[in-house]
């Protein structure tokens, strides 16, 4: 059974476009015109990946999205904002709110599901044996995709915990921003040259004392070490 992507936008072209490219592709819909629909929906069944509109009646997409990420059963939940709203400001904050990508209108209907199948491929847990990683009060579990400090479980999104992964596993290696960006995004193109920087902005602030474990490499990238 295909994937379960959830469609909000208030405008029903955007919608009907964005489903009948997607049903081709073999993934199932579900569609909202508002985003307390998508709330209350989400309650009963998180779908697999939810593309979002910024500007809805009521509720925008802003808040929806930081509803969503606050919230443990749906924060992991790949969310990719689609909207006309594509100024550099725009973008940072939806990627700081938690969103997997930022895809501006008008888009490509092929690069849309080409950038869905692309989130949805971070957001899988890769096959390998259990594996913890440990660096003083931060721990690691590859397995299970979870992140602990001081025996506190902090939730990340999935584009995060890739982040903090691909360090972990290379402690003291100095990794510039490109060596990032290609382990996560491989070939697909990329929104902005700030999305590793706003990540690891949210990475500290969620990890709070373990954060000061990233370190920045002026110029280069970050390194994590203890």
């Amino acid at each position: 059974m295909g994937k379960l992507i959830a469609v909000v936008d208030d405008e029903p072209d955007i919608v009907e476009l964005i489903t009948h490219h997607l049903k081709k592709e073999g993934f199932r819909t579900k569609e909202f015109y508002d985003g307390e629909s998508l709330l209350n929906f989400v309650k009963i069944t998180p779908p697999d990946l939810i593309i979002l509109d910024l500007m809805l009646p009521g509720l925008d997409g802003l808040e929806v999205c930081r509803i969503l990420k606050r919230n443990e059963k749906t924060s992991p939940v790949p969310i990719v904002m689609l909207t006309a709203k594509g100024t550099e400001t725009d973008i940072v904050v939806g990627l700081e709110l938690g969103a997997d990508d930022y895809i501006v209108k008008p888009f490509s209907p092929r690069e849309l599901v080409a950038r869905l199948r692309a989130v949805l491929r971070r957001a899988e847990p890769k096959k390998e044996k259990p594996k913890l990683i440990k660096i003083n009060n931060l721990v690691i579990d590859l397995t299970r995709y979870e992140v602990r400090v001081k025996d506190e479980k902090v939730n990340l999104t999935t584009t995060e915990f890739k982040i903090l992964s691909f360090l972990a596993e290379k402690p003291g290696w100095v990794l510039t921003r490109n060596q990032i960006l290609q382990d996560l995004w491989e070939d697909e193109k990329i929104v902005l040259d700030r999305t590793v920087d706003v990540h690891i902005k949210n990475l500290r602030e969620k990890l709070g004392e373990a954060g000061k474990l990233i370190k920045t490499i002026r110029g280069i990238g970050y390194k994590i070490e203890e």
